[in-house]
């Protein structure tokens, strides 16, 4: 039985937004990182040829989007509202990060939640904020602090996802190889480096501790292993060889 995706609870509520292609973006940010469920209060233009041009793609969480007059109409039946606010405020609020407000999020997610950004020019008004149950600002170069709608509903969204934990991002597993595999590739090691001059063969201590700490970063696995020990073995027959060249020639 598949467990519920919290995701399908969150609600992205733009508010009062100007730019048709910021709402575009937006929804593309959206669906990248898996929330469907947009909310527009009042946009000056929707819909628009410009905002399906910048979905790219996305063009069913727009044609899925609810258009709303008022944001007591777009938090109906929401259970926890964060807030996104670029601007310090002179207000008795809680403000956060969004990789420490995130979680706080996903907690509530059972339920209808909602991410709520304010216009492009001014942000969310105090009264907006006052609906807030947390305040989110990220934090950006206080030297240049202006960032696009679509970039922060993206930057939010990935910490969101990553916080019900959907972040896999579909790597190989690795399988070290076992103790003893790694032990014995050591024990040539040292016996290749003896044996072509590299390392004194009555002090090999330290050489040797250090290379087993760089090869445990590594984490070596049974193919890479018996990759290194193929490179050993032809090491040690070249420098046999060579060897007897040299002996000859002399």
């Amino acid at each position: 039985m598949n467990k519920p995706n919290p995701l399908v609870n969150v609600r992205v509520v733009l508010s009062h937004t100007s730019h048709p292609g910021n709402i575009g973006a937006a929804a593309r940010a959206m669906k990248t990182m898996g929330l469907t469920h947009l909310t527009l209060i009042n946009p000056r233009l929707f819909p628009d040829p410009q905002a399906e041009a910048m979905a790219a793609g996305a063009d069913d969480v727009l044609r899925n989007a609810v258009v709303c007059n008022s944001l007591d109409e777009a938090l109906s039946g929401v259970v926890f509202v964060v807030g996104m606010s670029a601007r310090v405020r002179d207000i008795s609020q809680e403000v956060l990060p969004p990789r420490e407000a995130m979680p706080i999020l996903a907690q509530h997610a059972q339920q209808p939640v909602a991410l709520l950004f304010g216009t492009e020019m001014s942000g969310l008004t105090n009264d907006e904020l006052a609906r807030c149950q947390l305040m989110v600002r990220i934090p950006v170069n206080p030297d240049f602090s202006s960032l696009n709608l679509a970039a922060a509903v993206q930057l939010v969204s990935y910490e969101l996802r990553l916080a019900i934990g959907e972040g896999d991002c579909g790597a190989p597993t690795i399988n070290p190889a076992p103790a003893e595999m790694v032990e014995g590739y050591f024990q040539q090691l040292e016996k290749t480096l003896v044996e072509i001059e590299f390392m004194n063969g009555k002090h090999p201590t330290k050489l040797m501790q250090k290379l087993r700490r760089l090869y445990s970063r590594a984490r070596l696995e049974a193919e890479e292993i018996n990759i290194l020990r193929g490179i050993l073995s032809l090491t040690t027959d070249y420098h046999g060889k060579l060897k007897q060249r040299v002996n000859k020639n002399v």
